[in-house]
């Protein structure tokens, strides 16, 4: 069987450099989706896609060509939430997977820290810090994606 295909959602990525090597192992092509350019390995296998800059111009291209054989890199809950629809598997760039099971609560999560945000006339948060375990935490999920998909 071929390997699946690594739909990257780049603009606020910072696993890309994992991703990459993580897919050289497996001999899997990579797109890498964004608004503007970033730079990539020069490979075969990994490809950049460069979209309008319309509003989810990459998420609905990444949500277009996801599918069953498709792994999409994104912490974009509602991208996640299209692509699982469409069969695809689907990581978060701290190594949770989204699935069946856990996205109506995290979009009901999300919906419920966007009042929050709301009433807060500006003050925030937002997510903590990427750490290293969270990286480490990628590479393990993707190796262990990729390994159950090539089987």
């Amino acid at each position: 069987m071929d390997a699946p295909m690594i739909l990257v959602d780049a603009d606020a990525c910072p696993v890309k450099d994992e991703i990459y090597r993580v897919a050289e192992r497996f001999k899997a092509p990579v797109r890498v989706v964004s608004k503007s350019p970033f730079r990539v390995p020069v490979s075969d296998r990994v490809k950049r896609v460069v979209v309008s800059d319309s509003f989810d111009a990459a998420d609905d291209w990444i949500a277009d060509n996801a599918g069953p054989h498709t792994v999409v890199v994104t912490g974009d809950i509602l991208l996640a939430e299209r692509c699982l629809k469409a069969g695809a598997t689907v990581i978060a760039h701290n190594g949770k997977p989204f699935d069946a099971a856990s996205i109506g609560s995290a979009i009901a999560t999300r919906a419920i820290m966007a009042d929050l945000r709301a009433g807060m006339d500006g003050i925030g948060g937002g997510p903590p810090p990427f750490s290293k375990a969270d990286r480490s935490r990628f590479l393990q999920a993707l190796d262990r994606v990729l390994t159950a998909m090539t089987r």
